[in-house]
């Protein structure tokens, strides 16, 4: 099968083009190298540098003609999100749509969307189910949801068929710790470079940490099952920060102590999905501990430190 992947030089979706070429599919990957790497992108793969706007993307549609588009290109730094919300929304709306528009016109049967458990904002009730009601507090979480609609309009007006995936807070190897990482890649990149590590907040605020690998096979499974429905990809856990940094000195062996500094903005305190709709329809479930998962995301990262990577 053919398949583009838009922003495959990224931390998940250079995962998912590993794990697609090495199941025999052809796979394109679109991706302006803004925040992935080149050395990411999998040698099994063509590769073009371009912007999800560029009008160029269309003539890399028109040529390659894929079958499935997998659409992970986002602006995804949440601060970045607050400061600069016509920039997130260039990126994560009007490129959407563009990617819509291009599935279309090219006969693209299905178009697969890495949304964010963003989307839901404050939580009514916890777990979060995919009924929640949608209240983003984040320019970021604002523009997933309003890409979302786009998505679910295009299936409604055109038959264009989605997959609409809402990853909780998703880490491992290849993850960037600078900018908007996520909390497990910047406390382990401090930890490999020796240095302490800072919490944002009191540390009681809980989060759903799930390893790349799980979210990978969750992608690779909505390839064939759930059309035209949304999921949660997550571990179902909640997870206080700093219960996580106790697990981190456990693995390293220290007793690094946090240092506290005040909670960003556009944060939530809690977070936890509801993930029993992925385990009946996509039959998936993730089965990498978190402790397994820091392991190998602790081992990457010593191992890029030395240059053996």
């Amino acid at each position: 099968m053919k398949i583009l992947v838009t922003g495959g030089a990224g931390f998940i979706a250079s995962h998912l083009s590993d794990h697609l070429v090495s199941n025999g599919h052809e796979v394109i990957v679109a991706d302006n190298l803004s925040s992935g790497l080149l050395e990411h992108v999998n040698y099994g793969a063509k590769f073009y540098n371009l912007n999800i706007n560029d009008d160029k993307l269309e003539k890399v549609i028109a040529r390659e003609k894929p079958e499935i588009i997998y659409h992970f290109a986002a602006q995804v730094n949440v601060a970045r999100s607050q400061q600069e919300p016509g920039l997130d929304a260039d990126n994560n709306i009007a490129g959407t749509l563009k990617i819509l528009s291009h599935a279309l016109k090219y006969q693209t049967s299905k178009v697969i969307f890495a949304s964010s458990a963003a989307v839901y904002g404050d939580p009514l009730y916890l777990p979060l189910d995919e009924p929640h009601p949608a209240n983003p507090v984040s320019f970021y979480g604002l523009s997933k949801y309003t890409a979302e609609r786009y998505i679910r309009m295009y299936n409604l007006l055109f038959g264009l068929k989605y997959n609409i995936l809402r990853f909780a807070n998703v880490y491992g190897p290849r993850q960037q710790a600078a900018g908007d990482g996520g909390v497990i890649a910047q406390f382990v990149s401090r930890y490999a470079r020796g240095e302490n590590i800072i919490v944002q907040g009191n540390g009681e605020q809980t989060r759903d940490f799930i390893y790349v690998g799980d979210v990978v096979a969750a992608c690779s499974n909505a390839l064939y099952l759930g059309d035209n429905q949304t999921f949660n990809i997550s571990t179902g856990k909640a997870v206080p920060i700093n219960e996580l940094w106790e697990l981190l000195n456990s693995l390293n062996k220290c007793q690094a102590q946090p240092l506290y500094v005040p909670r960003r903005e556009g944060d939530i305190m809690h977070s936890r999905l509801d993930n029993r709709k992925a385990g009946k329809i996509l039959l998936w479930k993730p089965r990498i501990s978190l402790s397994e998962g820091l392991e190998r995301t602790l081992r990457f990262f010593r191992e890029k430190q030395a240059g053996l990577l």
